[in-house]
């Protein structure tokens, strides 16, 4: 190939009403010389397991103040550094161009609308919203387990998800010996991470549901609060009355953490232990402004399960513990499912925005089919696009070895990717403004034959660069006007100019 395909991209920031707050973005400049800002979400230092601690004089400004958690601040009126952060952030501007200001930031998260989830010991971490009125999130996942990987691979792990977009990482690591793991992922992490506590619980009373008491399990809610973990998934709404539901499934209970505490429930003969104590868990969030991710430890494993009572009960509770926290002046985000037909979606959302009151919802998919392991990325993506054009905030991302494997690297690229697509096509839908932009700007090179700006402008530009390349002839120029689909003889972007001619279109 005669020329090498390279990305012309720097890093720029957009600044603040004050000096420390500046928000990176990538500013890619095309061959004509068109310019357009990307997000980013690798941070200031891409390459540093030690990042930043951008937050830590935002917070130091702040002490003294009986005001702990964004919603604290937010319902006061005050408009905090993370407000303004998250503000220029989705607006890609500060100024009289922000399509989202702070004041309507600190609006959202006053009425429980969106979270910024900001764990006051999270310092590395640069603000990010959740909430239906701004730009669609995705989450990864990453985690070691008691027989395989470490620091090495998680930090690797996590890297590998940012290059790729992961709005917030959640670690669900298992085994001995996790707090030192977690303490070097969250400093090396520009972005929110999410725990579920329950795994590093039932891990310290080593494996025994039977000794897993609310004593342990706040223990752990309280360790990895105070290292700065941002949210928990906890599964409190999943209350005894729910299991016997659950019982009659096809699949039962298919949520990790949803299972284990109704093992302890069974085992104790109680009811759920954090919706017991559920005020002592507020007061710990409360504290440190981890928000909650109220989890749906009955989400349905199969199309079958989907939609019943065990699920939609749980939500019903789930929506009370919203409220609560909503009056506690906790942030919290409501988890959804899991597989659910596709004419059964929008009901989802709708139905959490009933019973939850508009807190944001964070789903798994949803899946919209049982039978295409090994593509489970794309049968969940449909699933995900839909509901995230209804109003979902945040998509957790699937991977091509759902329900068969650990995910390999190329697994964690591809479910990303998939799922990037599928929150930028429901951005569109949305209407936000300028969401098509990337989107005109590469059919406009497309049409103009300007195939390195295409590559530069996707998703994938190297995939899509070795994919063009593999077919194209050896001495091909960085402009040729044709693609290997329809050769030079009938392509009909050549034949389009003609016709831009006769009518003097230009």
């Amino acid at each position: 190939m005669a020329n090498k395909f390279k990305i012309n991209k720097e890093k720029v920031f957009i600044n603040g009403t004050s000096a420390d707050v500046s928000v990176p973005f990538d500013k890619l400049t095309l061959s004509n010389n068109e310019t357009i800002l990307l997000p980013t979400v690798e941070g200031r230092e891409p390459q540093a397991n030690v990042l930043p601690t951008i937050k830590a004089p935002w917070i130091a400004q702040r002490k003294g103040s009986k005001a702990k958690t964004q919603m604290d601040y937010a319902k006061e009126g005050i408009i905090t550094k993370e407000m303004e952060y998250v503000a220029i952030r989705e607006s890609y501007a500060c100024g009289d161009d922000m399509c989202f200001t702070p004041e309507m930031v600190a609006q959202e998260v006053a009425k429980g609308h969106a979270v910024i989830p900001a764990n006051i010991n999270h310092t590395e971490c640069e603000p990010m919203i959740i909430g239906k009125k701004f730009s669609v999130k995705v989450n990864a996942n990453i985690g070691a387990s008691a027989v395989s990987s470490g620091y090495d691979e998680e930090i690797a792990k996590l890297k590998l998800a940012l290059k790729h977009g992961a709005d917030t990482v959640m670690d669900l690591s298992t085994g001995t010996d996790l707090m030192p793991l977690r303490e070097a992922i969250l400093r090396a992490s520009p972005v929110p991470i999410g725990t579920v506590p329950i795994y590093e619980a039932l891990d310290r009373v080593s494996g025994d549901s039977g000794a897993l008491t609310w004593d342990v399990f706040k223990q752990v809610i309280i360790d990895q609060a105070k290292q700065g973990v941002d949210y928990f998934t906890i599964h409190a709404g999943l209350r005894r009355d729910l299991l016997e539901h659950a019982a009659k499934r096809l699949m039962g209970i298919v949520s990790r953490g949803g299972s284990i505490m109704a093992s302890v429930m069974l085992r104790h003969d109680a009811e759920n232990m954090a919706w017991e104590h559920f005020d002592e868990l507020m007061e710990i969030c409360h504290e440190y402004d981890v928000a909650l991710s109220l989890g749906d430890g009955l989400r349905p494993g199969a199309l079958k399960d989907a939609c019943d009572e065990a699920q939609y009960g749980e939500l019903k509770y789930i929506g009370e513990l919203a409220l609560r926290c909503r009056e506690a002046n906790v942030q919290c985000f409501i988890e959804g499912p899991g597989h659910v037909p596709l004419h059964r979606v929008y009901e989802n959302q709708d139905l959490e925005d009933e019973l939850c009151h508009e807190a944001p919802f964070y789903t798994l998919g949803p899946l919209v089919t049982d039978i295409a392991p090994g593509y489970d990325h794309i049968t969940s993506a449909i699933g995900a696009c839909n509901i995230a054009h209804r109003g979902t905030a945040m998509l957790c991302y699937v991977t091509p070895s759902e329900h068969l494997a650990l995910p390999t690297p190329d697994d964690v690229k591809v479910g990303l990717i998939t799922y990037k697509l599928a929150a930028h096509a429901a951005d569109i839908a949305k209407g936000l403004k300028n969401a098509q932009l990337r989107d005109d700007m590469l059919s406009k090179a497309r049409v103009e034959f300007r195939w390195y700006d295409q590559f530069a402008l996707s998703l994938d530009p190297e995939h899509a660069y070795e994919v063009w390349k593999a077919q194209m002839p050896e001495d091909c120029a960085h402009e040729p006007s044709f693609c290997s689909m329809c050769g030079p003889r009938f392509c009909p972007m050549r034949l389009n100019r003609r016709l831009k001619a006769q009518y003097n279109v230009k």
